[in-house]
Protein backbone atom coordinates (compact mmCIF):
# COMPACT_ATOMS: atom_id res chain seq x y z
CA UNK A 1 0.00 0.00 0.00
CA UNK A 2 1.45 3.37 -1.02
CA UNK A 3 2.08 6.10 1.54
CA UNK A 4 -0.53 8.86 1.80
CA UNK A 5 0.07 12.12 -0.04
CA UNK A 6 -0.46 14.10 3.17
CA UNK A 7 0.10 12.67 6.64
CA UNK A 8 -0.95 14.59 9.75
CA UNK A 9 0.58 13.07 12.86
CA UNK A 10 -0.49 14.34 16.27
CA UNK A 11 -0.69 18.07 15.55
CA UNK A 12 -1.91 20.50 18.22
CA UNK A 13 -2.41 24.24 18.56
CA UNK A 14 -3.10 26.28 21.68
CA UNK A 15 -4.01 29.97 21.79
CA UNK A 16 -3.58 31.05 25.39
CA UNK A 17 -6.07 28.99 27.38
CA UNK A 18 -7.85 27.70 24.27
CA UNK A 19 -6.73 24.33 22.91
CA UNK A 20 -7.94 24.75 19.31
CA UNK A 21 -6.58 21.42 17.97
CA UNK A 22 -5.58 18.48 20.18
CA UNK A 23 -3.06 15.90 18.95
CA UNK A 24 -4.99 15.26 15.76
CA UNK A 25 -3.93 12.70 13.16
CA UNK A 26 -5.35 11.97 9.72
CA UNK A 27 -4.21 11.54 6.12
CA UNK A 28 -5.14 12.38 2.54
CA UNK A 29 -4.50 9.79 -0.16
CA UNK A 30 -3.48 10.61 -3.71
CA UNK A 31 -6.57 11.19 -5.87
CA UNK A 32 -8.86 11.55 -2.86
CA UNK A 33 -11.40 14.20 -1.92
CA UNK A 34 -11.39 14.30 1.88
CA UNK A 35 -14.14 16.29 3.58
CA UNK A 36 -13.39 17.99 6.91
CA UNK A 37 -16.48 18.94 8.89
CA UNK A 38 -17.36 19.98 12.41
CA UNK A 39 -19.37 22.59 14.31
CA UNK A 40 -18.22 26.20 14.58
CA UNK A 41 -15.06 26.47 16.67
CA UNK A 42 -14.11 22.84 16.06
CA UNK A 43 -10.58 23.72 14.87
CA UNK A 44 -11.03 23.18 11.13
CA UNK A 45 -9.50 26.46 9.93
CA UNK A 46 -6.72 26.19 12.52
CA UNK A 47 -5.84 22.76 11.11
CA UNK A 48 -5.85 24.22 7.58
CA UNK A 49 -3.57 27.05 8.70
CA UNK A 50 -1.08 24.62 10.20
CA UNK A 51 -0.99 22.51 7.03
CA UNK A 52 -0.52 25.60 4.83
CA UNK A 53 2.18 27.09 7.06
CA UNK A 54 0.28 30.09 8.39
CA UNK A 55 0.56 28.61 11.89
CA UNK A 56 3.15 26.19 13.27
CA UNK A 57 1.89 23.17 15.13
CA UNK A 58 2.87 22.92 18.80
CA UNK A 59 3.27 19.15 18.53
CA UNK A 60 3.48 16.36 15.97
CA UNK A 61 4.44 16.48 12.32
CA UNK A 62 2.99 17.23 8.88
CA UNK A 63 4.38 15.33 5.91
CA UNK A 64 3.82 15.79 2.18
CA UNK A 65 5.04 12.83 0.14
CA UNK A 66 6.80 11.52 3.27
CA UNK A 67 8.79 14.75 3.74
CA UNK A 68 8.15 16.98 6.74
CA UNK A 69 6.82 20.45 5.97
CA UNK A 70 6.24 21.45 9.58
CA UNK A 71 7.67 24.90 10.30
CA UNK A 72 8.12 25.81 6.64
CA UNK A 73 6.87 29.16 5.36
CA UNK A 74 3.62 29.30 3.36
CA UNK A 75 5.41 30.09 0.09
CA UNK A 76 7.75 27.11 0.54
CA UNK A 77 4.79 24.83 1.26
CA UNK A 78 3.09 26.20 -1.86
CA UNK A 79 6.20 25.39 -3.91
CA UNK A 80 6.20 21.90 -2.39
CA UNK A 81 2.71 21.38 -3.84
CA UNK A 82 0.00 22.58 -1.43
CA UNK A 83 -2.31 25.43 -2.42
CA UNK A 84 -5.33 26.78 -0.56
CA UNK A 85 -8.37 28.95 -1.00
CA UNK A 86 -9.80 31.17 1.73
CA UNK A 87 -13.31 31.74 3.13
CA UNK A 88 -13.09 35.39 2.07
CA UNK A 89 -11.86 35.91 -1.49
CA UNK A 90 -9.45 38.83 -1.77
CA UNK A 91 -8.33 39.22 -5.39
CA UNK A 92 -6.19 42.07 -6.64
CA UNK A 93 -9.08 44.36 -7.53
CA UNK A 94 -7.27 46.49 -10.09
CA UNK A 95 -5.94 43.46 -11.99
CA UNK A 96 -7.91 41.51 -14.58
CA UNK A 97 -9.10 37.94 -14.17
CA UNK A 98 -6.18 36.73 -16.28
CA UNK A 99 -3.62 38.81 -14.37
CA UNK A 100 -4.92 37.58 -11.01
CA UNK A 101 -4.54 33.97 -12.08
CA UNK A 102 -1.08 34.67 -13.47
CA UNK A 103 0.04 35.74 -9.98
CA UNK A 104 -0.17 32.10 -8.87
CA UNK A 105 1.92 30.97 -11.81
CA UNK A 106 5.01 32.83 -10.66
CA UNK A 107 5.48 30.08 -8.05
CA UNK A 108 6.50 27.76 -10.89
CA UNK A 109 8.18 30.04 -13.44
CA UNK A 110 9.61 33.50 -14.04
CA UNK A 111 8.78 33.39 -17.76
CA UNK A 112 5.74 35.61 -18.28
CA UNK A 113 4.81 33.97 -21.58
CA UNK A 114 4.70 30.50 -20.02
CA UNK A 115 2.73 31.82 -17.05
CA UNK A 116 0.19 33.58 -19.27
CA UNK A 117 -0.32 30.49 -21.42
CA UNK A 118 -1.02 28.34 -18.37
CA UNK A 119 -3.25 31.04 -16.82
CA UNK A 120 -5.34 31.13 -20.00
CA UNK A 121 -5.77 27.36 -19.73
CA UNK A 122 -7.04 27.80 -16.15
CA UNK A 123 -9.47 30.51 -17.33
CA UNK A 124 -10.93 28.10 -19.90
CA UNK A 125 -11.14 25.32 -17.31
CA UNK A 126 -13.09 27.63 -14.99
CA UNK A 127 -15.39 28.81 -17.79
CA UNK A 128 -14.37 32.45 -17.30
CA UNK A 129 -13.33 33.28 -20.88
CA UNK A 130 -16.06 35.91 -21.29
CA UNK A 131 -14.68 37.95 -18.38
CA UNK A 132 -10.97 37.22 -18.82
CA UNK A 133 -10.09 40.93 -19.17
CA UNK A 134 -12.52 42.21 -16.54
CA UNK A 135 -11.09 43.77 -13.39
CA UNK A 136 -11.54 41.56 -10.34
CA UNK A 137 -13.10 44.52 -8.51
CA UNK A 138 -16.16 44.23 -10.77
CA UNK A 139 -16.76 40.49 -10.39
CA UNK A 140 -19.69 38.87 -8.63
CA UNK A 141 -19.01 37.15 -5.30
CA UNK A 142 -19.16 33.72 -6.97
CA UNK A 143 -16.80 34.72 -9.78
CA UNK A 144 -14.36 36.05 -7.17
CA UNK A 145 -14.52 32.64 -5.50
CA UNK A 146 -13.78 30.95 -8.81
CA UNK A 147 -10.94 33.40 -9.36
CA UNK A 148 -9.49 32.48 -5.97
CA UNK A 149 -9.65 28.86 -7.04
CA UNK A 150 -7.97 29.69 -10.36
CA UNK A 151 -5.08 31.46 -8.64
CA UNK A 152 -4.55 28.38 -6.48
CA UNK A 153 -4.67 26.06 -9.52
CA UNK A 154 -2.07 28.21 -11.29
CA UNK A 155 0.47 27.13 -8.65
CA UNK A 156 0.09 23.56 -10.02
CA UNK A 157 -0.70 21.93 -6.67
CA UNK A 158 -0.61 18.27 -5.74
CA UNK A 159 -3.00 19.00 -2.88
CA UNK A 160 -5.65 21.71 -2.77
CA UNK A 161 -7.08 22.96 0.53
CA UNK A 162 -10.52 24.44 -0.06
CA UNK A 163 -12.26 26.45 2.67
CA UNK A 164 -16.06 26.87 2.35
CA UNK A 165 -16.16 27.23 -1.42
CA UNK A 166 -19.97 27.39 -1.71
CA UNK A 167 -20.67 29.77 1.18
CA UNK A 168 -23.31 32.25 0.00
CA UNK A 169 -23.66 30.58 -3.39
CA UNK A 170 -27.01 30.01 -5.10
CA UNK A 171 -28.04 26.38 -5.74
CA UNK A 172 -26.92 26.67 -9.38
CA UNK A 173 -23.57 28.18 -8.36
CA UNK A 174 -23.07 25.47 -5.74
CA UNK A 175 -23.73 22.78 -8.36
CA UNK A 176 -21.22 24.42 -10.71
CA UNK A 177 -18.59 24.49 -7.95
CA UNK A 178 -19.19 20.84 -7.10
CA UNK A 179 -18.56 19.89 -10.75
CA UNK A 180 -15.42 22.03 -10.81
CA UNK A 181 -14.06 20.32 -7.71
CA UNK A 182 -14.70 16.89 -9.21
CA UNK A 183 -12.98 17.95 -12.43
CA UNK A 184 -9.99 19.23 -10.47
CA UNK A 185 -9.65 15.83 -8.81
CA UNK A 186 -9.95 14.16 -12.22
CA UNK A 187 -6.95 16.25 -13.32
CA UNK A 188 -4.85 14.55 -10.62
CA UNK A 189 -5.15 17.02 -7.74
CA UNK A 190 -6.06 15.66 -4.30
CA UNK A 191 -8.43 17.82 -2.26
CA UNK A 192 -9.03 18.51 1.42
CA UNK A 193 -12.24 20.51 1.73
CA UNK A 194 -13.96 22.25 4.64
CA UNK A 195 -17.63 22.94 4.02
CA UNK A 196 -20.69 23.65 6.19
CA UNK A 197 -23.22 22.81 3.47
CA UNK A 198 -23.70 19.15 4.30
CA UNK A 199 -25.25 17.94 1.04
CA UNK A 200 -22.26 19.41 -0.81
CA UNK A 201 -19.67 17.71 1.37
CA UNK A 202 -21.56 14.42 1.23
CA UNK A 203 -21.85 14.49 -2.56
CA UNK A 204 -18.21 15.43 -3.06
CA UNK A 205 -16.22 13.48 -0.52
CA UNK A 206 -14.75 10.01 -0.84
CA UNK A 207 -14.17 10.07 2.90
CA UNK A 208 -15.13 12.46 5.71
CA UNK A 209 -13.39 13.34 8.99
CA UNK A 210 -14.99 15.26 11.84
CA UNK A 211 -13.41 17.64 14.34
CA UNK A 212 -15.16 18.68 17.54
CA UNK A 213 -13.49 21.00 20.07
CA UNK A 214 -10.14 20.22 18.47
CA UNK A 215 -10.55 16.43 18.64
CA UNK A 216 -10.94 14.06 15.71
CA UNK A 217 -14.16 12.16 16.51
CA UNK A 218 -14.96 10.34 13.26
CA UNK A 219 -13.30 9.10 10.06
CA UNK A 220 -15.13 7.11 7.42
CA UNK A 221 -17.31 7.19 4.35
CA UNK A 222 -19.90 10.01 4.27
CA UNK A 223 -22.91 7.84 5.10
CA UNK A 224 -21.20 6.23 8.11
CA UNK A 225 -20.01 9.55 9.47
CA UNK A 226 -23.29 11.44 9.14
CA UNK A 227 -25.08 8.70 11.13
CA UNK A 228 -22.39 8.43 13.84
CA UNK A 229 -23.94 9.22 17.27
CA UNK A 230 -20.81 11.15 18.32
CA UNK A 231 -21.10 13.33 15.23
CA UNK A 232 -24.81 13.96 15.78
CA UNK A 233 -24.09 14.85 19.41
CA UNK A 234 -21.40 17.33 18.32
CA UNK A 235 -23.81 19.08 15.94
CA UNK A 236 -27.15 18.76 17.72
CA UNK A 237 -26.39 17.97 21.36
CA UNK A 238 -26.74 14.86 23.51
CA UNK A 239 -30.44 15.42 24.14
CA UNK A 240 -31.18 15.19 20.41
CA UNK A 241 -29.26 11.90 20.11
CA UNK A 242 -31.14 10.43 23.07
CA UNK A 243 -34.47 11.44 21.52
CA UNK A 244 -33.49 9.81 18.20
CA UNK A 245 -32.60 6.54 19.92
CA UNK A 246 -35.90 6.24 21.83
Amino acid sequence: MSAPLLKIDGISKRFGGNQAVKETSFHVDSGEILGLIGPNGAGKTTAFNMIAGYLESDTGDIQLNEKSIKGKKPWDICKAGIARTFQLSKPFGDLSVLENIMVGGFVRSADRRIIETKAREVVVFLGMEAIIDQDALNLTAFDRRKLELGRALATEPKLLLMDEVVAGATPNEASEMVELVKNIRDRGVSILIVEHVMHVIMNLSDRVIVLDSGNLIADGNPEEVVNDPEVMKAYFGEKYVQQQST
